[in-house]
């Protein structure tokens, strides 16, 4: 197994990774990031069902459960916040039109 100090600091150094690159995305790609970024959460999603199904205690059970529901609300965020910003992208002319159907 992994030693306290050393997940930490896998942990502090993803952290500052992540954040260095996603600091450096250019505005025009904000939006493909974020698709590839919900696929991620979907696989996170897996996993914590995954965890949730192998689960034998009943802690174990309620860790499941809010990995599962977290992860869950993440992915739909997600996918919601991408809706919205291609919606800024619509033509006005478009928009008129959706909105008579």
């Amino acid at each position: 197994m992994i030693d306290g100090v050393i997940a930490l600091y896998i942990f502090m150094l993803a952290a500052f990774t992540g954040y260095e690159v996603i600091s450096r995305v250019p505005v025009i790609l904000h939006t493909p990031l974020m698709s590839g970024s919900n696929f991620v959460h979907g696989i996170v999603l897996v996993g914590a069902m995954v965890a949730l199904g192998t689960a034998d205690t009943t802690p174990m059970r309620v860790i499941g459960f809010l990995g599962v529901f977290l992860a869950a609300g993440n992915a739909v965020g997600g996918y919601v916040v991408t809706e919205r910003m291609l919606q800024m992208f619509v033509a006005a002319g478009q928009k008129k039109r959706g909105a008579a159907k």
